[in-house]
C-alpha cells in the first residue's frame, strides 16, 4: 500500500465540466483517470450517459468506462474493490491518480471505504419488491421519507433497486440508511484531495439543457430504441432512457420527453450537489480555472 501517493478526486454535478478537468489534470501530471460514474459503466449506454468521446479524454487512459454489459451490476463496494488495485498501480508508477465522477457513493467507497452494511434479508427484500410491483415507487418513497428523510433527499428516486436497498437497511438495522454511511472516515495510507466543480446554478442548468440537445442530435432516440427490449433492466431505469421509453409507449410526446429529460437531469444535479456538500473537505473551484486547480494539486503532491 502506498503511503505517499496522492488521489485527486474531481467531483461535481452532471454537465459541470468534470471530464475535461480530470483528463486535463491527468495529462498535466502524467497519470491516468479512474471513472467513478456508475451510469457510464455500461458499454451500450453511450449517448444517454454522456460517456466521454476519445477526443475528450485527451489521450489519457480512463478506467471503468463502458466495461459492463447491461445485465451486470456493480455496487459501490464492488467498484471500490475492483478500483483499489488499479489505484495502487497508478500510485506506484506515477505517485498520483485522478478519480472522477458524479456518483457520490462510489467516490466515497474508494476514498473512505464503506461502513459495514447489514446482511441482506431476503424476506424483507421480497416484501419490498412485492410492494413496488403492487403499489409503485411512490409507496416506497413515502416510507423512505418517513424512515430516513436525509437519504430520501439525495437518493435516485427513480431507481427502485437503490430505494429498496435503502429501505431494507432501515428496516433490518433499525437505523437510517444515511447513518450507515457516515462519510467521516478518511484513508491514512494515501493523501486525498477533493476538488468539486463550482458552477453558478443558472450556468449549470444552461449547460444541462445544451447537453441534452446535443444528445438528441447525436442519436439518443435511436440508441434508446435499440435498448427498448432491455428496458426493464435496472441499468436503464435512469434519466434519458426512462423518458424515451415513455415516449415510445405513447405516455409522452417527443418534445415533452425531451423537456422531462432536462428537468430530471437538473433534479439529479441538485441531488449530486447535496451529496457533495455533506463532505466538508471538498474544495469548490471553477472548472474553467485550470491553473488554480493545477496549483492546488501541486501543493498536495508528495515530494
Amino acid at each position: 500500500m502506498s503511503t505517499n501517493g496522492l488521489l485527486v478526486v474531481i467531483g461535481g454535478p452532471t454537465a459541470s465540466g468534470k471530464t475535461r478537468v480530470a483528463a486535463s489534470a491527468a495529462q498535466h501530471f502524467g497519470t491516468e483517470v479512474i471513472s467513478g460514474d456508475s451510469r457510464q459503466f455500461y458499454h451500450a449506454m453511450r449517448i444517454g450517459t454522456a460517456r466521454p468521446a476519445e477526443e475528450e479524454m485527451l489521450g489519457v487512459k480512463h478506467h471503468f468506462i463502458g466495461h459492463l454489459a447491461l445485465n451486470e451490476t456493480c455496487s459501490a463496494g464492488e467498484f471500490a474493490r475492483q478500483a483499489e488495485p488499479v489505484l495502487q498501480v497508478l500510485l506506484a508508477m506515477h505517485g498520483i491518480a485522478v478519480l472522477v465522477g458524479g456518483s457520490g457513493l462510489y467516490l466515497d467507497a474508494l476514498c473512505n471505504g464503506l461502513d459495514p452494511m447489514p446482511i441482506v434479508d431476503h424476506a424483507v427484500r421480497e416484501k419490498l419488491q412485492h410492494r413496488f410491483q403492487q403499489h409503485g415507487m411512490q409507496d416506497l418513497l413515502t416510507e423512505l421519507d418517513r424512515l430516513d428523510p436525509a437519504i430520501s433527499q439525495v437518493i435516485d428516486r427513480n431507481n427502485p433497486q437503490r430505494v429498496i436497498r435503502a429501505l431494507e437497511v432501515c428496516l433490518v438495522s433499525g437505523t437510517p440508511f444515511s447513518a450507515q454511511h457516515s462519510g467521516h472516515r478518511h484513508r491514512s495510507d494515501i493523501r486525498v484531495l477533493r476538488i468539486a466543480m463550482d458552477v453558478p446554478r443558472a450556468d449549470l442548468y444552461a449547460s444541462i439543457d445544451a447537453r441534452v440537445d446535443r444528445m438528441i442530435a447525436d442519436g439518443l432516440e435511436q440508441e434508446a430504441r435499440s435498448l427498448l427490449p432491455y428496458h426493464e433492466l435496472n441499468a436503464l431505469r435512469t434519466v434519458g432512457y426512462r423518458e424515451m421509453f415513455e415516449y415510445f409507449d405513447g405516455r409522452l410526446g417527443r418534445e415533452e420527453a425531451i423537456e422531462r429529460i432536462k428537468q430530471h437531469t437538473r433534479n439529479y444535479a441538485k441531488r449530486q450537489i447535496t451529496w457533495l456538500r455533506r463532505e466538508k473537505s471538498w474544495q469548490w473551484m471553477s472548472p474553467s480555472d485550470l491553473p488554480s486547480i493545477f496549483t492546488a494539486i501541486e501543493q498536495e503532491k508528495p515530494a
